[in-house]
């Protein structure tokens, strides 16, 4: 069965750019003949990026260079390629790095559930191929497996894993609803991606994809998982349930939220409280002052995980997209 002719759409490929001047020209080549335009952001490269890129513009017209006076960031360099797409008409909007890691040959596999109307949004998914995890480097399996889960609980994408994979894929229409000025500048955009995402009730889909480790060092450093994710993705989280739960709508998680977690805050406030006070004392508390904390406790968990029950049931699957 063949797939689908890719060059009856009008596709897009944003390339952020920074310290790539040994693999860039190489990505650039690997581009496509299908893609219509080749969106090249050098986010203030201080290496011989953007003088590379100027020179494959005059053998292949599909490439725009656009060059940020001051680093940006990951994030604040696809934006800049996001909003040029969007001004270009383009249909499909593809995100490329710059240093080669990703199999172009695969590309296909993420246009493909965009055009059919399966999706909205398309990722890669390192983690469904085993023979290429075992060639991913330690600290990135280890990072990326515990950046997965949290990422699930922050962004409600439960469905979805490999948060942190940049060759990912939108339709413009959905890609013209997010609010551009919140995506995340850093590393984490891609997390800030989904949530957005999920609050408009876009469709996301997880494609198998091997990636390629070439020797290059991982700008995903061991500080930014411990110490800079961790706090986003809480407030990611915390903003979503607001927004989901009590701004968008209110439903029965809204009210397991609002009584569980005041009464496990309470359980556990009282219980200490009353744990010590009798501790110092040096007598046992009454079977009430037991009860009481406990009880609050045991049913503010049993709400919080029918809250979640409900929360893993509410991942969107219902493109907003129609097939082109």
């Amino acid at each position: 069965m063949t797939g689908p002719d890719y060059h009856k759409y009008c596709i897009a490929a944003v390339i952020p750019c920074y310290r790539v001047e040994r693999e860039i020209q190489a990505v650039l080549q690997a581009v496509p003949e299908y893609i219509n335009y080749v969106i090249v952001v050098d986010d203030a490269s201080p290496d011989s990026t953007a003088d590379l890129v100027t020179a494959a513009a005059t053998r292949d017209d599909r490439i725009t260079l656009i060059r940020h006076p001051s680093n940006q960031g990951v994030g604040g360099a696809l934006v800049t390629g996001f909003r040029t797409a969007l001004g270009l008409g383009a249909q499909i909007v593809v995100k490329i790095d710059g240093d080669g890691q990703m199999d172009l040959d695969r590309l296909p596999e993420l246009l493909k559930p965009l055009v059919e109307g399966r999706a909205d949004y398309s990722k890669g998914n390192r983690f469904r191929d085993f023979k290429s995890l075992q060639k991913m480097p330690l600290i990135r399996r280890i990072g990326n497996m515990g950046l997965g889960f949290l990422a699930k609980a922050a962004t409600g994408y439960w469905n979805m894993f490999d948060p942190t994979n940049g060759f990912i894929a939108i339709r413009a229409e959905v890609l013209a609803q997010l609010p551009l000025v919140k995506i995340d500048r850093t590393y984490y955009f891609e997390t800030s991606m989904l949530a957005n995402l999920y609050l408009i009730g876009a469709v996301v889909k997880d494609v198998p994809m091997p990636a390629r480790y070439q020797g290059e060092v991982s700008n995903l450093l061991v500080y930014r998982i411990l110490f800079e994710f961790p706090p986003k993705l809480i407030a990611t989280l915390l903003r979503r349930l607001v927004l989901k739960n009590f701004i968008y709508d209110f439903s029965m998680a809204s009210i397991y939220l609002l009584t569980g977690l005041p009464l496990l805050v309470f359980g556990l406030t009282f219980g200490i409280y009353k744990w010590i006070h009798y501790a110092s004392l040096g007598i046992p508390a009454p079977t009430g002052t037991v009860m009481l904390p406990t009880l609050s406790v045991l049913l503010g968990i049993q709400l919080l995980l029918s809250a979640i029950e409900i929360d893993l049931r509410s991942v969107p699957r219902e493109p907003l997209s129609n097939s082109l």
